[in-house]
C-alpha cells in the first residue's frame, strides 16, 4: 500500500503532525454525526433551539482536548529534537501508535452511540468498575450489539482504515538534515511551542483564569443537560474522570445555616408501639413511568394504553404521587436510592471509595427491630455488585441464581435466560415461596432482570408478547408485568400477605417513545407505588406532590412508626405536605432540583436554567431570573449538595456516625 509522504525538510515532521491531527478531528466529527443519527429520536425535537456557533465552539474545545490528551506520546515521538526519529523504523512505529490510539477513540465514540441510550450520558471511567464482574455476560451483550448495529461496526472499521490510509509521514534523508544545529534548534522551538499549545488545548483555553474544562462545561454550549452529550466525546469523558475524586465538599453555608436549611438526619418522635408489618420492595428493571397506561392517558390523543395491564389495575389500590422520579439512570444508582436513601450525585455511589463508608438502609434499620432481612436477584451471585451492597446495607441473607438452582421445586438452569438471570416469572415465584419460609416480620427486596437488554422473552411467550411500540423492550415489560401478576396471585394466598407493605418502583427509565419523556424530568420518571393489602396504614390515591426513590426508605419507616434516628437523604412522605415535596438528581454535569412544576439546573456555582416541565416539557423557555421560587430552590439544593458531600467524605452516613 502506498503511503502519503511530505518532502524532506526541517518542517516535514511538524507539518505531518498538524495534518494528521486535522484528520483525527474530522474522524471525531464523523463519530459525532453517527452518535446523533443513532439517537435521532432523542435529540431531534431540540435541535432547532441549538445555537450553531456555540455548538461549533464547544465541540472544537472538547475534540481538541481529547486529541491532545490521546496523542501526547505520538506528538512527542514526532517532534522530539532527535534526528534518529527520521529513520524508517521509527516512523513506522509512530504510525502504528497513532492509528492504534485514535482507532481506540473511534471505538469508544461509536460504542457510546449505543450505550448512551441506557445511561443518558457519555461513558466515564466508573463504567469499567460497574461491569467488572460481568465478563461473560458483557461479552454476549457486546456480540449482540455488534450484530444489531453492524453499520456502526462497518463505519468504525472504515474510519480506522481512513486513519491508516491518509496518515502523512515525513520522508527525510539524514543528509538533508544538515547542519544538525539548525535541525535541533528548530525542533526544540517547535516542541516547546507545541507543549504550550497542547496544554492550552487540554485545559480548554490559554487564560490563567481558565480551569481545565470538565464534563459540566459542555452545558454552557447547549440548552438542556441531555444535549451535552452532543458536545462531549467519550475519550474526553473517560480521561477527565480517571483518578478524580467524585465527592468534593463545597462550603456554601456555615453549620447552623446548613442544618436549618436541610439535614438528612431523621429523628422520629412517634409515640406508641411500632407496627410490625412485613416490608417487600420490588425494584423492576427499566420500568419507566411512560410504560404504565394508568398514568399516561393523555398520550397519543388519549388512545395510549401502555404495556402494564396488571400494574395499571393494581395502581388503583396504591398510594402514589403526581410526579415520581428516580435519582439516576443506571441499576447501580437505583439500588442505593431505593434501599438506603442515597441519591446519585456525580458518580454511582457504590463504585466510589465512599462505598467503604458505614451505611445503613431499610434492612439495617429494621434489623434493630428483630426483622429477618433478605435480598433477591436472579443473576449470578455477585453480579453488578448487588450482593456486596446488600450485605453492606444490612441484609442478612442473599438469594441469587445459586440459591435458585439449589431449590428442587424449580427448574434450575433451565430457567436461565442465557445472558443475565433466571426469568422473572420463575424467580418471582421462588421469591414468594421463600418468604413463606421466613419468620415474620421480615423485610425483603427483589430486583427483576428480564426487562434488561438484550430484550428477549421466553420462547413459549414469543407469540403472546410480540414486538410492539417501536422498541423490543416493550414486549419484555409486558412479560415482567405478567410475572408480577402471577407473583401477587401466589403471594395473596400466603399467610404473610395481608401483614405486608409493598413498594413497587423501577431502578431507572429506558428507551422513551414520547417527547415529554425525553426531557430530564421524563428521563427520570419512574413509578413509585405504595400498597397495603390490609388498608390499615396506607390509604390509596394519587397525592398532588412529588415522590422520589430516596423517599421510599423514610416513608416506609414512617408508616411503620419506626422510632430510632437514622440518616436518609429523602423525605418521610407520610409526614410531608405535598407542597413541601421535592426531587433531586444529577445529569451530565448539572445538579437539578424539582419542586412544584419547576425544575432548576445548577452547575455547582450558579443556576443555569429554570423550566416549567409541566407546561413546557421540552424546556424551550428558560425562566431563570423570572421565577419567584428560584432563590429558595437554589438554597435547598445547595444545602443538599453540601450535606451529601460532607457526609460522603466524612463517613457520616448513619445516625451513629453523625
Amino acid at each position: 500500500m502506498k503511503h502519503l509522504y511530505l518532502r524532506s525538510g526541517l518542517w516535514a515532521s511538524p507539518v505531518a503532525v498538524l495534518i494528521n491531527f486535522i484528520t483525527v478531528y474530522i474522524v471525531y466529527e464523523i463519530c459525532r454525526a453517527a452518535f446523533l443519527l443513532e439517537n435521532w429520536s432523542v435529540y431531534a425535537p431540540h435541535l432547532d433551539a441549538l445555537r450553531l456557533k456555540d455548538v461549533a465552539e464547544g465541540t472544537f474545545l472538547f475534540n481538541a482536548s481529547a486529541i491532545f490528551y490521546t496523542n501526547a506520546l505520538y506528538a512527542l515521538f514526532m517532534l522530539f529534537p532527535f534526528h534518529h526519529k527520521e529513520r524508517a523504523g521509527w516512523q513506522r512505529f509512530t504510525k502504528w501508535l497513532f492509528v492504534a490510539m485514535n482507532g481506540l477513540c473511534v471505538v469508544l465514540n461509536l460504542s457510546d452511540a449505543v450505550y448512551v441510550k441506557y445511561t443518558g450520558r457519555r461513558t466515564t471511567v466508573t463504567a469499567f468498575r460497574e461491569f467488572s464482574h460481568e465478563g461473560s455476560n458483557l461479552g454476549k451483550i457486546m456480540l449482540t450489539e455488534f450484530v444489531a448495529h453492524w453499520y456502526l461496526l462497518v463505519l468504525g472499521i472504515g474510519l480506522i482504515w481512513l486513519l491508516w490510509r491518509v496518515y502523512v509521514q515525513p520522508r527525510n534523508r539524514m543528509e538533508d538534515l544538515a547542519p544538525k544545529w539548525r535541525y535541533y534548534l528548530t525542533h526544540t522551538v517547535v516542541l516547546a511551542a507545541y507543549a504550550f499549545v497542547s496544554v492550552c488545548g487540554m485545559r480548554g483555553g490559554y487564560a490563567t483564569s481558565v480551569r481545565p474544562i470538565t464534563l459540566s462545561n459542555a452545558n454552557q454550549y447547549v440548552n438542556r443537560p441531555m444535549e451535552a452529550n452532543l458536545i462531549l466525546n467519550t475519550p474526553f469523558a473517560i480521561i477527565r474522570t480517571i483518578d478524580k475524586k467524585p465527592f468534593v465538599t463545597p462550603h456554601y453555608f456555615d453549620r447552623a445555616t446548613l442544618d436549618k436549611l436541610y439535614s438528612p438526619l431523621h429523628r422520629p418522635t412517634v409515640g406508641g408501639e411500632m407496627h410490625r408489618k412485613n416490608v417487600v420492595v420490588l425494584i423492576v428493571e427499566s420500568m419507566g413511568k411512560e410504560y404504565l397506561g394508568a398514568f399516561n392517558g393523555h398520550l397519543d390523543g388519549g388512545s395510549y394504553k401502555g404495556y402494564t395491564p396488571f400494574l395499571d389495575s393494581l395502581s388503583r389500590h396504591c398510594l402514589t404521587f403526581r410526579h415520581t422520579f428516580a435519582t439516576g439512570r443506571k441499576s447501580i444508582d437505583g439500588m442505593p436510592s431505593v434501599l438506603s436513601s442515597i441519591p446519585m450525585f456525580v458518580e454511582p455511589f457504590f463504585v466510589t471509595s465512599a462505598a467503604l463508608n458505614k451505611i445503613s438502609g431499610l434492612a439495617g434499620e429494621l434489623n434493630t427491630k428483630g426483622y429477618h432481612t433478605a435480598f433477591f436477584h436472579g443473576a449470578d451471585n455477585g453480579s453488578m455488585g448487588f450482593q456486596s451492597f446488600a450485605r453492606t446495607t444490612g441484609f442478612k441473607a442473599y438469594y441469587g441464581r445459586t440459591e435458585y438452582n439449589a431449590d428442587r421445586r424449580f427448574g434450575g438452569d433451565k430457567d436461565f435466560d442465557g445472558t443475565w438471570s433466571i426469568w422473572d416469572e420463575e424467580f418471582l415465584q421462588f421469591y414468594a415461596l421463600k418468604m413463606s419460609e421466613f419468620k415474620e416480620p421480615f423485610m425483603t427486596s427483589l430486583f427483576t432482570a428480564s426487562s434488561h437488554h438484550p430484550f428477549v422473552v421466553p420462547e413459549r411467550y414469543q407469540a403472546s408478547f410480540p414486538e410492539e411500540g417501536g422498541h423490543p423492550l416493550h414486549k419484555c415489560v409486558r412479560y415482567t408485568d405478567m410475572s408480577l401478576r402471577k407473583f401477587f396471585e401466589t403471594a395473596s394466598r400466603c399467610s404473610w400477605y395481608r401483614n405486608t407493605l409493598f413498594v413497587i418502583t423501577a431502578d431507572h427509565t429506558n428507551h422513551p417513545s414520547h417527547d415529554e419523556y425525553r426531557s430530564v424530568p421524563g428521563l427520570y420518571s419512574v413509578p413509585i407505588l405504595f400498597y397495603d393489602p390490609s388498608g390499615e396504614l396506607i390509604r390509596p390515591g394519587v397525592r398532588n406532590g412529588i415522590a422520589k426513590q430516596i423517599d421510599i426508605m423514610p416513608t416506609l419507616l414512617g408508616f411503620l412508626g419506626y422510632d430510632k434516628p437514622y440518616v436518609a437523604f429523602g423525605s418521610d412522605l407520610s409526614r410531608t405536605r405535598d407542597e413541601d415535596t421535592w426531587s433531586v438528581g444529577y445529569a451530565n454535569g448539572l445538579y437539578f432540583f424539582i419542586q412544584g412544576s419547576h425544575i432548576l439546573f445548577f452547575d455547582g456555582r450558579h443556576t443555569t436554567a429554570v423550566h416549567n416541565f409541566v407546561t413546557d416539557p421540552l424546556g424551550r423557555k428558560n425562566l431563570k431570573g423570572k421565577m419567584p421560587r428560584q432563590a429558595d430552590m437554589e438554597q435547598r439544593l445547595k444545602a443538599i449538595i453540601q450535606s451529601y458531600m460532607e457526609r460522603m467524605n466524612g463517613d457520616h452516613l448513619t445516625a451513629q456516625t453523625s
